[in-house]
């Protein structure tokens, strides 16, 4: 069988025939002026790594590396059925929803003297066992644990399989993000985010680029970041960044798309609006660094060295933090183990 096409080039792909979603040229521009002006801050940097991700263990210890595997292997489908019964946990008197409670919650465990960040340990523990690490305060529970489960202890089963450690795991690449993400991949059947688009067997491997950009993120943490091949890695196809392009301009929906959002329909892992989505996504971040690094370029005269992962890196959190503003934006709702 022929491979897919990588995510970039599925990015691509999915941009030319798509027909509910749609790059802006203007938008993209608007985006890439934007992150100019915060070329000289630590935002486009993997200290950003740090500032967006407070409740992981110090990056100066290897279980930071095993904390992030087991983050994420669970990162997926955190949005509540109903918005205002969302699943939260509270850690050092702070309430977390999303994402966030996930990482709340190992947190907890690890305070809790749980040894969740040992694959000895998450890969053979219960159902129950990691219902109670992921428990919430009130009665709204994070979605399919029995997914989480299951994609954790396979994930455990395959690093006790290879050394014992991510890290260990992980070394077996050599420092190069491509030969991550295409051993990830290979090696633990929940990364393998694909799809068939006109015909075209498509990649997006969004929580395989995640882990590899997080790893970089720890490693540049500790100044050991001399990771090759960062610029192969794309944005990560979820449903949060695409709300905050859409906002930003950089893509667009046609009515019948934002009717169908607005009108709460779950879309399934592969329907063609979804893939349309997420690709396009993946394009737009794609022209908005190419535009960048042209402003950079033409009003620094400097050469650019922000990715695509930083660029998410800084979108991500900027979809938090303007929920409020992006509200009227309805974001695509797909259950699934893949973001």
């Amino acid at each position: 069988m022929e491979p897919p096409m990588l995510p970039r080039e599925s990015g691509r792909f999915v941009a030319e025939w798509s027909q509910d979603v749609f790059v802006e040229e203007e938008g993209v521009q608007k985006v890439a002026e934007m992150l100019y002006n915060l070329r000289h801050g630590d935002e486009l940097t993997a200290i950003g790594w740090e500032m967006a991700n407070p409740l992981a263990p110090a990056p100066t210890s290897d279980q930071a590396l095993n904390w992030v595997f087991v983050v994420d292997t669970m990162n997926f489908s955190f949005w509540p059925e109903k918005e205002s019964e969302q699943c939260e946990v509270t850690f050092n008197g702070t309430t977390y929803t999303g994402y966030m409670t996930l990482c709340a919650a190992i947190a907890r465990a690890m305070e809790e003297g749980v040894p969740i960040t040992d694959p000895k340990f998450f890969s053979q523990m219960s159902v129950e066992e990691l219902g109670h690490v992921l428990r919430s305060d009130n009665k709204t529970p994070m979605p399919m644990l029995q997914e989480r489960h299951q994609v954790l202890t396979e994930g455990g089963r395959v690093l006790l399989e290879n050394g014992g450690s991510f890290r260990s795991f992980i070394s077996k690449a050599a420092n190069d993000a491509r030969k991550m993400v295409e051993l990830i991949v290979e090696k633990i059947p929940s990364y393998r985010d694909e799809a068939t688009y006109e015909g075209r067997r498509i990649s997006f491997y969004k929580r395989a680029q995640i882990l590899v950009a997080d790893f970089w993120g720890v490693m540049a943490a500790r100044g050991e970041g001399d990771i090759v091949s960062m610029d192969w890695l794309t944005m990560f196809a979820d449903y949060r960044v695409p709300q905050a392009l859409v906002y930003l301009g950089a893509l667009r929906y046609s009515d019948a798309l934002l009717q169908t959002l607005k009108n709460g329909e779950l879309l399934s892992s592969g329907d063609r609006r979804e893939v349309e989505i997420r690709g396009c996504s993946i394009w737009s971040v794609e022209l908005i660094r190419e535009r960048l690094c042209q402003l950079m370029q033409e009003r620094d005269g400097q050469t650019c060295s922000v990715n695509s992962a930083i660029i998410d890196f800084y979108l991500w959190p900027y979809a938090k933090q303007h929920h409020k503003e992006m509200a009227h934006i309805p974001i695509h709702h797909t259950r699934c183990v893949y973001y």
